[in-house]
């Protein structure tokens, strides 16, 4: 598909996007660049890099496709200093968590070059980070939304729907406002939820931890999430994540004001709601 891919931030994802690649064939060379020397000098010992470069502006040059793996607030910033070294043909994605205000700076660093981003971003993870965790398999069956504006080339989008395609997502369309609004309830609160719920049992008895079964820690695995990170995403979608939580606040509302009034037929509802959700998952 590609001659030669460049990944900017070989961690979970961007490793295991490397390993997918190698693993199906998609392009003869892989080559990476990490912020932190000691990560740079991992990689030089994976199957998966070709060749580390200790400058992202090296990285890039003869790259047909960059894949931007970072920290949401660097994205475009890093995007700032490749610009001079991408390839005039390249197409330039990344797979973070937020889009809109990402897509539309983007648009803007790149006005005058030949380069076209396109924003991705594939719902694939853990609550696991580093390179050390990575897996080829990481993207198998899961969704990856792309999200071009309105005047993105119909064959960048059809590339690089192809390319996701072919390590295995699931690819669907939208608006990169439309995104964050989708994400904002579908990742971004569950995750909040968790952590929410955490920090409430922190405050309790220390001891009732050892008594929890498995349906505190499947219900609470996201909350080991990075903190660092999840700031960055809840800053730049901070209003669609409000309104998330607000209509979350008025269902948890209308639960307890049908147990405080013993409304059963009330709870029955909300709980066969919440059932037939989560068995359609």
């Amino acid at each position: 598909m590609f001659q030669q891919i460049t990944i900017l931030g070989p961690g979970l994802l961007g490793a295991s996007l490397a390993m997918a690649v190698k693993e199906r064939g998609l392009a003869p060379r892989v080559v990476t660049w990490s912020r932190r020397p000691e990560s740079r000098a991992k990689c030089l010992n994976q199957s998966w890099c070709d060749t580390v470069f200790d400058s992202p502006e090296e990285a890039v040059i003869g790259s047909d496709l960059v894949v931007l793996c970072t920290p949401v607030q660097t994205i475009v910033p890093l995007l700032v200093q490749i610009r001079s070294g991408l390839a005039a043909d390249a197409l330039v994605t990344d797979v973070g968590s937020t889009k809109s205000l990402i897509c539309r700076e983007a648009l803007s660093v790149l006005e005058g070059h030949s380069a076209s981003f396109l924003g991705a971003h594939p719902m694939a993870g853990s609550e696991q980070a580093g390179m050390e965790h990575a897996q080829s398999d990481l993207f198998e069956n899961a969704a990856c939304i792309l999200t071009p504006l309105d005047d993105a080339a119909a064959e960048v989008i059809a590339k690089l729907s192809a390319f996701w395609d072919a390590i295995g997502m699931t690819v669907s369309t939208v608006s990169p406002e439309k995104h964050d609004e989708i994400v904002a309830h579908v990742s971004h609160l569950p995750h909040l939820l968790a952590s929410t719920l955490c920090g409430y049992l922190a405050a309790q008895d220390g001891t009732w931890r050892n008594l929890a079964g498995d349906g505190l820690r499947d219900t609470t695995r996201i909350a080991s999430g990075d903190p660092q990170l999840w700031k960055q995403i809840l800053e730049q979608n901070s209003d669609e994540v409000v309104r998330a939580i607000e209509g979350f606040e008025l269902q948890l509302h209308h639960l307890k004001t049908a147990l405080l009034n013993q409304d059963s037929l009330g709870v029955i509802a909300q709980l066969e709601r919440g059932k037939t959700y989560r068995d359609q998952l």
